[in-house]
């Protein structure tokens, strides 16, 4: 549910951002995934040159939400709504396939909180 809020917060706040880009000519936009699931955390790379990043099935699923997200919209997958579903207005998306997936996603946007 918390990143449910800040992804809202960020909506509402990247409003005020938009408008003042704008003036300057540039038209500022984004979409936003969020997924639930394990993960694998630590430093990757090699001598030299290591990240520390997270990787797995859960991450990929959360970019390819994002790619598919239109400005301003907060994609959620089945596994996120059964856990928040009660506490946030949301419209069907129905399936999706999504690249490196085997199987479509069922994809929620957020709206709001209840």
């Amino acid at each position: 549910m918390l990143a449910i809020r800040m992804c809202l917060a960020i909506r509402e706040n990247m409003g005020e951002l938009r408008k003042k880009w704008q003036k300057k000519g540039h038209n500022l936009g984004m979409g936003m995934g969020i997924t639930q699931g394990f993960a694998t955390l630590g430093k990757i790379g090699f001598e030299g040159r290591f990240d520390y990043a997270a990787i797995g099935t859960v991450t990929n699923l959360a970019a390819r939400l994002s790619d598919e997200a239109r400005d301003g919209q907060i994609l959620i997958n089945q596994r996120v709504y059964a856990e928040v579903g009660g506490l946030v207005k949301v419209e069907p998306m129905g399936e999706l396939s999504l690249k490196g997936l085997h199987s479509p996603v069922t994809v929620y946007n957020v709206l709001g909180l209840k």
